[in-house]
């Protein structure tokens, strides 16, 4: 959605540019050191956004090209010291942030853009009990002016059928 949503407003003329960040966090494996270029580094984990875009513009086309153009994909270690103009930025992934990391995405905000951070607190690899930092920071944030926040319940998972319930029987066996 938050893709959509960026696409959306770069192909409607009303933002200039996309960034897509996300911390680079590994899913319980160390892969060592990866040779390459950053993009060659940090493309692995940036491969579910890249899969979004090819869903929605196609490989081809020139929906396509504009978007190669004009989005920016970047670790979010990258960011510190940037701001964002005429933009859609989205953070993704975001319950796997530190609350610093969080504090530091939120500042880049600049003139005319928009921010979006999607994460899943239930899937986060680094805080396994208790509230995460995203889950604090919505909290702190609810009452901003300016600042929406939107919870999908479960029933809103769009992968097989089957993983609303992996996930629910999961969350049920774990609470007792």
């Amino acid at each position: 959605m938050a893709v959509g949503f960026a696409l959306q407003e770069l192909f409607g003329g009303s933002k200039k540019n996309i960034i897509i960040t996300r911390p680079i966090v590994e899913a319980g494996e160390n892969l060592g050191f990866l040779p390459g270029s950053l993009e060659e580094k940090v493309d692995p984990y940036m491969m579910p956004l890249y899969d979004c875009l090819t869903k929605m513009v196609g490989h081809a086309g020139p929906n396509r090209t504009l978007a190669e153009e004009r989005i920016e994909v970047a670790p979010l270690a990258y960011m510190r010291g940037r701001s964002f103009t005429d933009a859609v930025v989205i953070l993704d992934e975001a319950q796997n942030c530190t609350f610093e990391q969080l504090t530091m995405f939120l500042t880049r905000l600049g003139e005319g853009s928009k921010m979006v951070i999607t994460g899943d607190p239930d899937q986060s690899d680094l805080y396994k009990v208790g509230k995460t930092p995203l889950m604090e920071m919505a909290e702190i944030l609810s009452t901003v002016e300016g600042i929406g926040i939107v919870e999908f319940p479960e029933k809103y998972i769009v992968r097989h059928p089957l993983v609303g319930k992996i996930l629910k029987r999961i969350k049920d066996t774990r609470k007792s």
